[in-house]
């Protein structure tokens, strides 16, 4: 039998210890009064100490933490295709990826308010930084995602996390959601890693039942403000001359830069369900270009969900110097983005005419990904 002790998410029957060792945090009085402003701290701390289950741990406390990120941060929240989800089948949920936090997190609360089973949740071995964060996050149903090691470690890792994908849906009924590439979309262009689609398949030998099995449902998160735009948009210029080194507490400060961050008005799509037939139709192909091609079908799903908003559009226009797009945005709302941009061109030393073109970019590939499928009139 294999063992995925090292990856899984806490048991219902580890929860209890997690919480304890949560509450007596030397950072849990900070974490509190970040998370919980309004809430007395040994209020929160004795709450930790009775929840007893994973399911309890995101009633209680992950759910206020997005009602508080959406409180604060979102103008307004609205998700569509929840008619494709059934109660009674689990899913393998493929997500464009924007946000470290995010893209996971408020998926959870638009099913928990659907009363929808939350899914399980990959998260990188990168992020668990300390005993607390490790500790909140395989008590939120997260999983991790090994990404260090030589060749022969990244190969054991993949057939791991295939493995145990594949039991959370077929033997143990979880949903489970994971991004579609390693690392977030810096640039606005959404991108399914056929890497990751061959990792799906290494724990089923079967074509037909390597996919089919799994359910895939592609998910198009669209942000007005896109998070971490800033700090994306220097990384991605500093990456254009030399290779780009993270420095110690980057993942952190990109969290937390995401929660924080005004986003505007936030849409989840969910697509409708990747179907056997579609599957079948690929079937008769090299195994690379299979992976290939089943990567560009989910792309498809995202491009043609993804909501555009009028930041799209206007950075756009001002890339390409026309107004092509005019008529989906005000002049208001045009110079509220001009501002934008010049305030980050500021921000960021180096050639403004290029970081201008890296920070547009981010908001105006969404754009072109979406005419590469379907017609914007």
């Amino acid at each position: 039998m294999d063992n995925f002790d090292d990856v899984r998410p806490y048991n219902d029957n580890e929860i209890s210890a997690a919480m304890m060792r949560i509450a007596e945090d030397k950072y849990f009085s900070i974490l509190s009064e970040w998370l919980f402003p309004n809430r007395d701290i040994d209020e929160v701390r004795q709450q930790l100490r009775t929840t007893k289950t994973a399911d309890d741990f995101q009633f209680n406390f992950m759910s206020a933490v997005n009602q508080n990120v959406i409180n604060k941060s979102i103008n307004r929240l609205t998700y569509s295709g929840i008619e494709f989800l059934q109660k009674d089948q689990s899913y393998l949920f493929i997500s464009n990826h924007r946000d470290i936090m995010l893209d996971s997190s408020l998926l959870q609360q638009i099913l928990h308010w659907n009363n929808l089973k939350t899914s399980l949740i990959a998260f990188g071995s990168n992020l668990m930084s300390s005993q607390l964060i490790i500790d909140i996050e395989r008590s939120n149903k997260m999983f991790i995602v090994k990404r260090d090691g030589s060749m022969r470690d990244m190969y054991q890792n993949s057939m791991q996390l295939s493995k145990f994908i594949r039991k959370s849906i077929l033997d143990d009924h979880e949903s489970v959601w994971i991004a579609q590439r390693n690392g977030r979309s810096k640039d606005g262009n959404d991108q399914t890693d056929q890497g990751i689609i061959k990792m799906f398949c290494m724990s089923e030998p079967d074509v037909e039942k390597a996919l089919t099995d799994l359910h895939l449902v592609p998910i198009a998160v669209s942000y007005s403000i896109e998070p971490c735009d800033i700090l994306k948009t220097r990384e991605l210029y500093i990456s254009q001359n030399e290779k780009y080194e993270k420095q110690n507490g980057e993942d952190l400060i990109s969290i937390i830069t995401g929660i924080e961050q005004q986003k505007g008005n936030t849409h989840f799509s969910i697509c409708k369900p990747i179907t056997k037939e579609e599957l079948d139709a690929l079937e008769k192909q090299p195994e690379s270009k299979y992976h290939q091609l089943v990567a560009r079908l989910i792309d498809q799903r995202i491009y043609e969900h993804y909501k555009l908003m009028p930041n799209n559009f206007i950075a756009h226009d001002m890339l390409h110097n026309n107004s092509r797009f005019a008529h989906y945005y005000t002049l208001e709302e045009r110079l509220l983005f001009e501002q934008m941009a010049e305030s980050v061109v500021r921000t960021i030393s180096g050639n403004t005419t290029t970081v201008r073109a890296i920070y547009l970019g981010i908001y105006a590939n969404p754009v072109d990904n979406i005419l590469k499928v379907k017609e914007i009139i």
